[in-house]
């Protein structure tokens, strides 16, 4: 990785990629008449969603936030495709708390160290690409592959849908780039 932001950034999209959990656990608290468990899963969740959109918008534009990661630069691409389509296993996971008919029965002693381990993993292996909270502020994850033939995962606003081409943007670490177009 290139600065202690692109780790903040890898922070920031591990904790989004997680969100979802505590949004559902929100609903779970809030059907158990747990208000006050419910705003604070809520207003958490989505603290750290507005926290990574602002990490990637000030990495973007690089408004007011002193970075030393690279300049933008030039990367060709040889193929892209969508990279947040085949995570049915993510999708349990964030579904996971409804299957609990009472907030009361939830049993954290298993829950925080699994959602612990998928943060972890989802760090370490670079599976933050599934984010689907992002989307709803207009970024996008594609696989694209390089003209090297390595594959890397590109964060876009834009909506990418052909290769061979250059994308101009920042790389966060060494399989992630951020579009600054």
């Amino acid at each position: 990785m290139r600065s202690g932001l692109t780790i903040f950034a890898r922070l920031a999209l591990t904790a989004t990629a997680i969100a979802p959990v505590g949004f559902t656990y929100a609903a779970v608290a809030a059907l158990n008449k747990h208000y006050g468990t419910m705003m604070m899963l809520f207003l958490g969740s989505a603290l750290l969603v507005r926290v990574c959109v602002f990490v990637l918008d000030a990495i973007k534009t690089k408004s007011g936030v002193s970075t030393e990661a690279s300049s933008p630069e030039d990367h060709p691409i040889t193929f892209v495709e969508p990279a947040d389509r085949e995570n049915t296993a993510i999708i349990l996971l964030y579904l996971m708390p409804l299957f609990t008919a009472d907030f009361n029965d939830l049993n954290w002693i298993v829950w925080v160290p699994t959602i612990l381990v998928f943060a972890v993993i989802a760090m370490t292996s670079h599976s933050y690409f599934f984010n689907p909270l992002l989307g709803l502020f207009g970024w996008h994850f594609y696989r694209v592959g390089t003209p090297e033939n390595v594959t890397r995962l590109l964060i876009s606003k834009q909506t990418i849908n052909k290769g061979d081409r250059v994308i101009s943007g920042i790389q966060l670490s060494d399989y992630v780039i951020l579009d600054t177009e």
